[in-house]
């Protein structure tokens, strides 16, 4: 089933060059802020400011909205820029980002009534169906709690996993619903060593009702059904799981660029190694070596996230789901990804020396960071890699559904 939509007023006409250059415009900022925003436990206001002003929330939103509707492969760009400032700030732009993408898959009368009041809206999302349900004309009353949920803090709306039920009370469906964060309470339980930032607390609902268009079952969207499809808009084509798992990645490969950059930078201003007759570092074959393994990790790392989106975005285009083979490379892909940057930060660790862990150096909050976030349970390489094998070997049964 299609719709036709509405026809944009005044569209934005923004190049995805342009929307990458926006990001690296902001990372001094995102750096100067970034102590802070760990202090803070939530990204500083003028962050948020910054990249609302930027658009760079909208990256994801319809054009008919007023957003960009930029492909996938130009929100992850968006996002390592980020990341090369501030790994918090990076990663609650990514998941907003790809949460108000998913709102594209919602019904149209949902999409007015988030974007269409307001096409800055941010939405958090935790997909997890942690909660209990209660059938109610016209929808549904929901109880729970949700972990985890990154954003939060800045968000208008929430997208939060539930069991959809029948008026039975049996459970038939799983569903996610849409719920104004004045609706819902946030319980303070994001206290980690990395990733301070992002503020990734618990949210809370108690008997709420939610109209019946502020639902979508998860079941078709995972096999590419799109109910609620509008005609032109192939971006929200993009196969669901690939891209939940992709957006993981953009903040690691980001995280790693900004290691190698505070290592050049050290190096370039000519300090040596400690207890050896190198008065400069730069200049031991050592230190050339892990420089460079480390810039080709990244660069790997880089490819990889880039080969994962074009696929997406090719098959978006093309009105195509991806086959199970590609989805379970994207998987792959994801813990690729993981193990590279970490090498690579590791390797620049190495580099950098036990000067590294000062407080001061920005050096160990993005080790802290990229080692926070690429533990994120659908990044798991190895689990990400048997998915692959399993796939590559014509195993039938697979270890997930989430592929």
């Amino acid at each position: 089933m299609t719709a036709t939509a509405e026809p944009v007023t005044e569209p934005f006409t923004v190049t995805s060059e342009e929307l990458v250059a926006r990001a690296a415009e902001l990372v001094p900022l995102l750096r100067r802020n970034a102590a802070q925003t760990e202090t803070d436990r939530r990204v500083v206001e003028e962050n948020i400011d910054a990249l609302r002003d930027a658009g760079l929330f909208r990256v994801s939103v319809p054009r008919r909205f007023g957003g960009h509707e930029a492909d996938l492969a130009t929100s992850l760009r968006v996002s390592e820029q980020l990341a090369r400032g501030d790994g918090s700030t990076a990663w609650i732009t990514t998941l907003t980002n790809v949460c108000n993408w998913s709102i594209g898959l919602f019904s149209e009368q949902a999409q007015q009534e988030i974007f269409g009041a307001d096409p800055d809206a941010r939405v958090c999302g935790v997909l997890a169906p942690t909660a209990t349900t209660t059938y109610a004309e016209g929808g549904l009353v929901v109880d729970g709690s949700w972990g985890f949920a990154s954003g939060s803090a800045h968000a208008q709306w929430a997208m939060l996993g539930i069991p959809i039920v029948d008026a039975g009370g049996e459970v038939v469906d799983q569903g996610l619903a849409l719920i104004p964060m004045s609706d819902l309470s946030i319980k303070d339980t994001w206290y980690v060593a990395g990733m301070k930032g992002t503020a990734s607390n618990t949210l809370v609902a108690e008997e709420v009702f939610v109209p019946t268009h502020r639902i979508v079952s998860v079941p078709p969207l995972v096999v590419g059904e799109r109910p609620h499809a509008i005609d032109g808009e192939t971006l929200y084509n993009s196969a669901l799981v690939p891209v939940l798992a992709l957006v993981l990645s953009a903040a690691q490969v980001g995280l790693a660029m900004h290691a190698l950059e505070i290592v050049q930078e050290s190096l370039a201003k000519g300090r040596g190694i400690s207890y050896t007759f190198y008065d400069k570092s730069r200049l031991a074959p050592t230190t050339q070596l892990q420089v460079a393994q480390a810039a080709q990790l990244i660069d790997s790392a880089h490819l990889h996230l880039m080969r994962a989106a074009g696929d997406i975005d090719d098959a978006a285009k093309a009105g195509e789901h991806l086959d199970l083979l590609p989805r379970a490379r994207v998987r792959a892909d994801v813990g690729t990804i993981a193990h590279r940057a970490r090498e690579a930060v590791d390797l620049l660790l190495n580099v950098h020396g036990a000067g590294s862990f000062a407080e001061a150096n920005p050096m160990q909050r993005v080790w802290r960071d990229l080692e926070t976030c690429s533990r994120h349970a659908v990044v798991n390489p190895e689990i990400s890699t048997e998915i692959y094998g399993r796939a590559l070997l014509d195993v039938d049964e697979q270890i997930t559904a989430l592929i």
